[in-house]
């Protein structure tokens, strides 16, 4: 049987004040959680044309009725594991590597226009490298991809912080992993991020070019 490749949108549950905590201080918690679903409904809809299996990990283990829902049967679900953001992105991965997975491409929800061709492309790189990373502008990553193995990329890593990527690709040159670099593209984690998102959507629309995020347009 063929090893399967695994796509993977990590979430968190939009309860106010617990999520897009930047956005909330500038905005409004309660804003910034319905920011946070939009996001997450409108990359799920956007994944269904992967032809891959596809994981929603996701916390809290409580609120999965709501994750439930909004995956309607494309997704298979699990429960993120406790510990920081490298604990949690080792622990999937062991875990699906260890089901036999082939190349595992795992995503957030904080890049809603986020082409799914992206993710495809890094399904390919990884048939000759071991890590594909797209970089943020902010300093982390808005996809990590791995091939047959769990990288050695995520103790020490400031996750967080500015240094996200760097320190991963720091720790993948150490570990003399083959790596892809994909395009940058743009997270949404401030006021300044999501006046952006707007705008790009608007540019998108004068051209004719349907966004394919009608959860957020609807917020707009």
């Amino acid at each position: 049987m063929k090893a399967p490749d695994i796509f993977a949108i990590f979430a968190k549950a939009p309860t106010p004040g617990s999520v897009k905590t930047r956005l909330a201080a500038q905005t409004d918690p309660i804003f910034a959680a319905q920011v946070a679903d939009a996001f997450l409904r409108d990359t799920i809809v956007k994944a269904h044309e992967l032809d891959v299996e596809r994981f929603l990990v996701y916390a809290p283990q409580n609120r999965k009725a709501y994750f439930e829902q909004l995956a309607q049967r494309h997704f298979e679900m699990e429960a993120q594991s406790a510990g920081d953001l490298g604990h949690r992105l080792y622990s999937f991965l062991r875990n699906r590597f260890g089901a036999q997975a082939k190349r595992v491409v795992v995503i957030g929800s904080d890049s809603p226009t986020l082409p799914m061709a992206f993710v495809e492309r890094a399904f390919r790189e990884l048939e000759k490298a071991d890590i594909a990373l797209g970089p943020a502008p902010d300093g982390g990553y808005y996809l990590l991809g791995c091939a047959n193995r769990t990288p050695p990329i995520f103790e020490g890593v400031p996750w967080g912080s500015a240094k996200v990527f760097e320190e991963t690709i720091r720790l993948a040159k150490e570990a003399e992993l083959r790596i892809t670099i994909l395009e940058p593209w743009y997270d949404v984690d401030t006021k300044e991020d999501w006046e952006k998102l707007k705008e790009h959507c608007l540019e998108l629309r004068a051209a004719g070019m349907d966004p394919g995020i009608p959860a957020t347009e609807a917020l707009f």
